[in-house]
């Protein structure tokens, strides 16, 4: 009797990870690579735009002068609600002011040097967060595949009860499927913790938005920025008659003093130029997975207080360290290479499964070549297709169309693939993919 169940059980995991797997593997593998190669957003920003300014750091005056100019640019423009600069940090030593018009680059003087250009850093990360679907649908459906993900490895573990134990079997040159399955199931194994931990996160950031909203109907009236404000601080009553600009360099003379051992990384005016106006900083911690403290400050650079997250509830701090766990922002080069290797192996599992899927169909006489093209045309289409984009960005500039180009390539090749299904197919993809590497390379050194 315990045998037929445990039987029953595990054919019932084979099905369920089947299906999840052939409803979302084409997303999933999408969302996985481009995981992988954001690792690098910073670095990635400094490649598309290497003559911006840089620095190891700049002085409070200089940002306060900094701020000046950028705003006396908007003269006659709606007034900017939110003004945000980022401050030089050792993955991105740039002096950048954003505001609701423009982001633009400042020179060590506080001078405007140039526009900030990061459109293929900024279409990757979006392609990655939202699979380019605008507004919260998008990261929904993100957030929900990294659900599935969780689910995927779950039930693929249960259906396979001897997977610990052949954790170091490894038939590699077996070509009757054996050997495929074998590194998927190995690599599954092997960075097990890491797709966990991955595909938590990811859900977490991605079902948020759908939980801030719910939470905001049930018990804030609406009100979407109350439900956040318990873990990552208020924005204060807005009063938006006339006033001089906040004393920024009062604020970061202030933090040098009360807080030396942190490093700020962001300055946050909301309402600048208004009686309303406050200053936030954000404050890296060093050995310490958040993205910073919140350091709130008035338009004078008095300090009101910190909101928590480095010291607060244990849900506050586990809130804050979610994004730099699932992203690598945390103990420098070394972890963003292990990411970057962990993310490979994690679009490798992705892209196997569906294989060792399709050679079992084989195996049982289900011959389907335009399937098996059309999979092949995703495992490499849309690895080449974010090289098309990134090889456009360097020959044609910021405005190239890289969602346009991104989403019809990947959708020719598929189709191509499916209509001419051949091995030639598949190898002029992985000739192109290594044509277009080649190209951006040769792009970025010239």
């Amino acid at each position: 009797m315990t045998a037929a169940i445990q039987k029953d059980t595990v054919q019932k995991a084979l099905s369920a990870h089947a299906a999840i797997g052939l409803v979302v593997s084409a997303l999933l593998y999408i969302v996985c690579v481009t995981g992988t190669v954001v690792v690098f957003y910073q670095e990635w920003q400094r490649i598309e735009q290497p003559d911006a300014p840089e620095m190891a750091r700049i002085a409070p005056e200089t940002v306060q002068a900094g701020i000046a100019r950028v705003l006396a640019t908007e003269k006659g423009k709606p007034r900017t609600t939110h003004l945000y600069v980022h401050l030089p940090v050792p993955d991105l030593p740039r002096t950048t002011v954003t505001t609701d018009h423009q982001a633009v680059h400042l020179d060590g003087a506080g001078r405007i040097a140039v526009r900030e250009e990061n459109g293929w850093s900024e279409f990757l990360l979006a392609l990655h967060y939202t699979l380019s679907v605008p507004g919260p649908v998008g990261i929904t459906i993100v957030g929900a595949l990294g659900v599935m993900i969780v689910a995927l490895s779950l039930s693929g573990v249960i259906a396979h009860p001897r997977i610990f134990r052949d954790a170091f079997r490894l038939r590699a040159r077996d070509r009757n499927g054996i050997g495929l399955a074998d590194w998927h199931n190995r690599l599954s194994v092997w960075t097990l913790p890491f797709i966990l931990a991955i595909a938590l996160t990811g859900a977490v950031i991605g079902l948020a938005t759908v939980g801030g909203y719910g939470l905001a109907a049930k018990f804030y009236k609406g009100d979407i920025e109350a439900t956040y404000a318990p873990i990552f601080g208020s924005e204060g009553k807005p009063d938006h008659r006339p006033a001089p600009l906040p004393d920024v360099a009062a604020t970061l003379r202030h933090m040098a003093v009360r807080f030396p051992g942190v490093r700020p990384s962001y300055v946050i005016l909301h309402d600048p130029g208004t009686a309303g106006q406050h200053v936030q900083v954000i404050a890296e911690h060093d050995r310490r997975l958040i993205y910073g403290e919140n350091y709130a400050f008035d338009a004078q650079g008095r300090f009101h207080g910190a909101a928590g997250l480095a010291d607060g509830e244990v849900g506050q701090q586990a809130s804050a360290s979610i994004y730099n766990l699932h992203f690598g922002n945390f103990g420098g080069l070394p972890v963003k290479i292990a990411y970057v290797l962990l993310g490979l192996a994690l679009s490798v599992v992705t892209a196997t499964g569906v294989s060792i899927w399709l050679g079992k169909r084989e195996r049982r006489g289900v011959h389907a070549p335009r399937l098996r093209s059309g999979w092949d045309a995703v495992t490499w289409g849309v690895p080449l297709a974010l090289a098309l984009t990134l090889l456009a960005r360097l020959l044609i500039g910021n405005s190239a169309p890289f969602v346009a180009i991104f989403w019809i390539a990947s959708a020719l090749f598929v189709a191509l693939a499916m209509a001419w299904p051949s091995r030639r197919t598949k190898r002029g993809m992985q000739w192109s993919l290594l044509a277009s590497l080649l190209g951006s390379l040769a792009a970025a050194i010239v």
